[in-house]
């Protein structure tokens, strides 16, 4: 008669041992090559646990839920990890496709979208249960599957993604999320490679691999269709071999600009994002791969593909020069600047180490081992469109 009261007070004093913690600080670091995750804490800056057995993280991202506490992992292998931060234990796991390529979340954070290069379309999970809801191929001209880049989340609980082989962006309204409501942009241009949506959720940008330019969707008038954007950007110049497709999903708005890569180019460009149109552009030492802009907007990151990869620059925003150039080591392969700015990770593959930089006065905060680390994701990106 007397065990229940005794475990119940057990059970309150070991409750009562251990301190209570919330997320807001938290964040996965990719060990790419042991498909593992460091879990990392932004005040201490340091790791703090490890989780295994996430499959080929060769090209992985993550999005988190609404309370932070959950990552969803999207591995090359077709991979969606459900990673609890707090326990830093896998809490589902689903090989859902062949070979996919990136996630989102929806904006109510009932839906988790899969997209996939093989078979090509679009997948979308309860975020709870991991219960596949809806199979979109991205069926195009012909009968043909596409690879499909650029997945985002928007707002209405939609999403938005493009079409690489197709050369189409599709719209997604999950509304009934086991009914998607499909919208289809067609000959936007020729091979999308990647898509970013603005901070405010309104537009929807799509590089262009095979030609000079980029598509522009305005989610508040969709029936307007897609436009092209600094079209023949690159004409007259000469192009290099392109060793890293660059990233837009980390672009840069600040001080009334867009600051994007430009594809076999070592230029950042600069789009005016009242009318977008080019406003100048900054050479810098290689080609970029992410362009990132400090949280407050006043200064942008740069890193850079083979050979320069070794490099990171810092663009002052309000006079448009660099103003600061840092060598953390071969293979830089992401930047994550922590939520109000005053530090940035910096992922060094070769080297196998994570960097933290302080981002006024430059100086390295502190540095810790990490197997060949690639993507750095805080838990402040679940309030943010689009991360």
């Amino acid at each position: 008669m007397i065990v229940r009261p005794v475990l119940c007070l057990a059970l309150m004093l070991l409750a009562a041992c251990v301190a209570p913690r919330g997320t807001g600080d938290l964040g996965i670091v990719v060990e790419r090559a042991a498909g593992s995750l460091l879990v990392v804490d932004t005040t201490t800056r340091q790791p703090i646990a490890s989780v295994a057995g996430l499959g080929d993280l060769s090209h992985a991202s993550a999005v988190y839920s609404r309370d932070g506490r959950y990552a969803y992992v999207f591995g090359r292998d077709g991979g969606l990890s459900k990673v609890d931060l707090l326990t830093a234990r896998m809490a589902l796991r689903v090989v859902q496709a062949g070979n996919s390529i990136g996630g989102a979340i929806s904006q109510d954070g009932r839906l988790v979208a899969v997209s996939n290069y093989k078979p090509g379309g679009v997948k979308v999970f309860d975020a709870e249960t991991l219960e596949l809801l809806a199979d979109i191929p991205a069926t195009f001209a012909g009968g043909a599957r596409s690879k499909v880049v650029g997945l985002v989340d928007a707002p209405g609980n939609h999403f938005v993604f493009s079409l690489w082989d197709g050369g189409e962006i599709w719209i997604a309204d999950m509304a009934d999320p086991r009914a998607p409501k499909i919208t289809r942009f067609e000959d936007v241009g020729d091979r999308p490679y990647d898509g970013l949506i603005t901070p405010d959720g309104r537009y929807y940008i799509a590089g262009l691999f095979g030609e000079d330019g980029m598509a522009l969707l305005d989610l508040w008038y969709p029936e307007q269709g897609v436009r092209r954007i600094l079209d023949g950007y690159g004409r007259g110049g000469k192009k290099m071999p392109v060793y890293k497709m660059p990233h837009l999903e980390g672009w840069a708005m600040a001080g009334g600009l867009a600051f994007v890569p430009a594809i076999g180019l070592n230029e950042v460009l600069l789009v005016d994002s009242a009318d977008w149109r080019e406003a100048g552009r900054i050479a810098v030492h290689g080609q970029p791969v992410f362009v990132m802009a400090r949280p407050d907007g006043r200064q942008v990151w740069v890193n850079f593909a083979f050979p320069n990869n070794d490099t990171v620059q810092v663009i002052d925003v309000p006079s448009r020069r660099i103003v600061r150039t840092l060598k953390p080591g071969k293979a830089v392969l992401h930047m994550e600047f922590t939520p109000r700015g005053e530090a940035v990770w910096v992922s060094v593959r070769d080297a196998n180490l994570v960097r933290v930089y302080d981002t006024q006065s430059f100086r390295e905060l502190t540095a810790f081992p990490a197997g060949k680390p690639s993507g750095i994701f805080f838990s402040a990106r679940a309030h943010r469109i689009g991360l």
